[in-house]
């Protein structure tokens, strides 16, 4: 089925935390804080599936146990009458269509000391030998206009208001392999919120102009943000 095959631009997107059975409740835990979310009941076959819902807003996060690892963030493309399918991008990476979807969008969690974060962005991470295709695969699939990033190794798609989440597509320096992705959570101080990350158990790995690499107590990479100034 090619991208084309779907029509209009998808009225939300949703992304899942993937943990190993493992790791599932401490994993749930972690981004339970981070995000200032509350369980839902648990759902599916074998109570596998989660919603991590806002304080105010639709939800667009939620969890998913798995049989085994790693830890792993695949997205829910949201569309009004759409079937559900699972479906895999050029370079291997795995998302889902599904029907209908949410349409209010949560504002930022406010913390003591006066700082706000959200998650706000899916960043798919490509190898180079992937990366066109990619960007061409997810333009067409999402319908949202293609632009070049503040770095060269960025594009992104230009979210329409009201949409929780961002696309930004990175070309690694990795010559080939899978796509994979990862969480950005923008935040008003990123220092602020790295100390608040690393106090629930988070490590950092790396802290560039823009935004700080971490990795969650089960594994699982993220960012922390910068405010955009363009993308």
């Amino acid at each position: 089925m090619s991208p084309g095959m779907l029509t209009g631009s998808p009225g939300w997107l949703t992304a899942f935390l993937d943990f190993p059975a493992a790791d599932f409740e401490r994993g749930v835990a972690f981004w339970r804080a981070v995000t200032a979310t509350t369980l839902s009941p648990v759902r599916g076959d074998d109570g596998e599936f989660a919603t991590l819902v806002p304080g105010d807003g639709d939800a667009f996060l939620r969890v998913q146990r798995l049989g085994d690892g790693p830890a792993r963030v695949h997205l829910d493309v949201h569309r009004a009458g759409a079937e559900f399918q699972t479906r895999t991008s050029p370079g291997g990476f795995v998302f889902c269509v599904v029907p209908g979807g949410e349409s209010v969008r949560p504002t930022p969690v406010e913390w003591p000391g006066g700082h706000a974060s959200l998650v706000d962005q899916v960043c798919l991470d490509i190898p180079a030998d992937r990366y066109d295709d990619e960007c061409r695969f997810w333009a067409e699939l999402i319908g949202w206009e293609p632009r070049s990033g503040v770095r060269p190794e960025f594009r992104y798609l230009d979210r329409p208001a009201g949409i929780p989440l961002r696309l930004l597509l990175q070309r690694l320096d990795e010559p080939t392999g899978p796509v994979r992705a990862h969480l950005d959570l923008e935040a008003t101080d990123r220092a602020a919120e790295t100390r608040r990350h690393v106090e629930l158990g988070s490590t950092v790995l790396a802290r560039l102009d823009r935004w700080t690499a971490l990795r969650d107590p089960v594994g699982l990479p993220y960012c922390i943000t910068d405010p955009p100034t363009g993308r």
